[in-house]
């Protein structure tokens, strides 16, 4: 798909922001800037945007149906009234595109075929005029003043012009964190000792599965249990008891993989290839069974092939070894779907089972019907103002909550987790890396300074933001990107209102203006942040105040025995604040609150 606003010139186009990565996150930051009245150059190094999305996603990974950000329940509403004007209201597609109602188990989320979701992310890109967008290209270089970057140079994917692109803020949405390296950021690439933040979980560990409980399956047993509103999950890692975790740190990372669409429409569908090299011994007593059900028309997608070693290099790879290790991961999914099909060693059954599948002719035409890009779990991790490690993720001691804070602009929902990063067992356990954390880990606050890198003020990375080895884990799927992609926006939006950089913004003024705006910035059981209930925001924003030390709002409730916690709180932040009458419900103290602590509107 072209984009109309895309042009082919030397002269770089005037921009107050450049953000390089058309990721989800990179998208939603692109639109909420426009949106806001900047212009906005959207540089991408491949010529289809969405990332993972529009790559073999298949869906939405979260646990939780709620909206978090305008921009990505804009999205899936879009994506979601295609298949409706298209199938037919309550057809089989367009059920699949929203989460199960019948269902609380994370599997049954909402879905979409990656060629649809590509179709959206263009429709939301081209209907904004102040986006430009470049694709191909990537940074190679760039220079900075100080804690000021003045300009990127970009080089071209497939060719030799290069461009010098000016910018008042800069943005890295990327995946690999490209931008944030060669403008000369602190990060780290690999998993932190044990002893460096305290986790539990940090460098090299051994786990075991953790057997589903009795009684209503999966994990968290709260969400089970129905005081906890997210979807459950069927596995989850047990103590740490092998010695051999020793908690060093390693350069290693999370393996990759192809995350493959397939189909068994027989009018949609191709035999997929054999590999050149392929050789069936590779994929004996590989695992095979994650498969991602139920995408519209009649589509799985396949999360398997997750060769262990090749991604370790890919971080710090210049384009032409990543090219080469995107197709190691290639290869290896397309081998192993072969042998599957077709190997005789294969039980009859699942032979049986794969040989309906193949390659759709409707996705990825233009790539030999592959996604586009290898999932990259990870990669380079910036080092910000405050690194979001396993103790953001894990509730505080007496509370239900993980620790508050004050800047945060998003919301975790996903555990903690790890696939695996080293291709090593010791006795009956997992592969060294993997954890799962389902029933320790709970919905977290992600910090504002985890987007700003350290000695850099102009430079925003809402992706490959500030967190530890095991930290990422929660941070790592794209309704958590769109949410910080989208704040970023608003960050470059109000700084250029305020002529300052990103990182001089007064935090509170961020997170009113979000809270505002709809944004989740404190998950909630019983709060809906895109309704209309004019006590919402005032909940979200005391939220990051301490007000809350459960995920239940209970707005419409007495404020009863809670007025001494919420009475102490406010007075420590007002000194205008006077005793809450117990008799007012939660959501007029909240209001009544917010209203004495909401900061005067930036300039503009």
């Amino acid at each position: 798909m072209n984009n109309p606003n895309e042009i082919d010139v030397i002269n770089t186009p005037a921009t107050d922001v450049l953000v390089y990565g058309a990721t989800p996150g990179g998208i939603a930051c692109a639109v909420r800037a426009a949106r806001e009245g900047l212009r906005v150059l959207l540089v991408h190094h491949t010529g289809h945007l969405g990332g993972f999305i529009t790559s073999g996603a298949g869906g939405w990974e979260t646990p939780c149906d709620l909206p978090r950000s305008p921009i990505y329940a804009e999205v899936r509403r879009d994506i979601s009234e295609f298949y409706r004007q298209t199938y037919g209201e309550g057809s089989p597609q367009h059920l699949a595109s929203m989460p199960q109602p019948d269902s609380r188990r994370h599997i049954d989320r909402a879905k979409a075929e990656p060629r649809v979701a590509e179709r959206v992310f263009e429709g939301i890109i081209r209907r904004e005029p102040r986006i430009t967008v470049w694709r191909g290209w990537y940074p190679a270089s760039a220079k900075r003043e100080g804690a000021k970057l003045s300009s990127v140079t970009l080089h071209q994917m497939d060719g030799s012009e290069r461009r010098d692109v000016a910018a008042a803020t800069f943005v890295d949405a990327s995946y690999e964190g490209d931008l944030a390296a060669v403008a000369g950021v602190p990060y780290r690439v690999g998993r932190e000792a044990r002893t460096e933040y305290g986790e539990p979980h940090a460098g090299r560990i051994f786990t075991q599965h953790r057997p589903a409980p009795n009684g209503p399956p999966g994990w968290p047993r709260a969400s089970a249990e129905g005081t906890l509103n997210l979807r459950t999950f069927g596995h989850s890692s047990g103590p740490i008891v092998f010695p051999e975790s020793t908690g060093e740190a390693d350069a290693a990372i999370m393996s990759y993989n192809y995350r493959l669409i397939l189909t068994s429409d027989p009018a949609n569908r191709i035999e997929a290839p054999r590999p050149a090299n392929y050789d069936p011994a590779r994929f004996r007593g590989m695992m095979w069974h994650s498969i991602i059900p139920n995408i519209p028309n009649q589509k799985i997608g396949w999360n398997c092939g997750r060769l262990i070693g090749p991604q370790h290099a890919y971080p710090e790879g210049d384009w032409k070894t990543r090219h080469r290790i995107d197709r190691e991961y290639r290869d290896t999914i397309l081998g192993h779907l072969y042998y599957l099909q077709h190997d005789p060693e294969v039980p009859a059954e699942t032979r049986e089972f794969w040989r309906p599948y193949g390659l759709p002719l409707d996705e990825f035409p233009e790539n030999d019907h592959l996604p586009y890009e290898v999932y990259v779990r990870e990669a380079r991790r910036i080092v910000g103002r405050h690194v979001f490690t396993e103790h953001d993720g894990i509730p505080v001691p007496g509370q239900d909550r993980p620790p508050i804070h004050s800047d945060s602009v998003a919301t975790t929902d996903w555990p903690l987790d790890s696939v695996a990063c080293n291709d090593i067992t010791v006795r009956d356990s997992s592969m060294d890396g993997i954890f799962f954390l389902a029933e320790e880990s709970r919905p977290a606050q992600v910090p504002w300074r985890c987007l700003l890198p350290q000695g850099l003020d102009n430079l925003i990375v809402p992706v490959c933001l500030s967190a530890s080895h095991v930290g990422w884990g929660a941070i790592r799927l794209e309704p958590v990107w769109m949410q910080t992609g989208e704040a970023a926006g608003f960050a470059a939006a109000l700084a250029s209102k305020q002529g300052i950089a990103p990182a001089a913004l007064d935090p509170g003024c961020l997170v009113q203006t979000l809270v505002e705006h709809r944004c989740m910035v404190a998950f909630f059981n019983d709060v809906d942040v895109a309704g209309d209930e004019p006590w919402a925001p005032a909940v979200q924003y005391l939220a990051t105040q301490g007000f809350f030390d459960s995920y239940d709002a209970r707005p419409h409730e007495p404020l009863g025995d809670a007025s001494g916690l919420w009475t102490e709180r406010w007075r420590s932040l007002s000194s205008t604040a006077t005793r809450l009458d117990p008799g007012l419900s939660r959501a007029d103290a909240a209001v009544t609150i917010y209203r004495d602590l909401a900061q005067p509107r930036p300039p503009g």
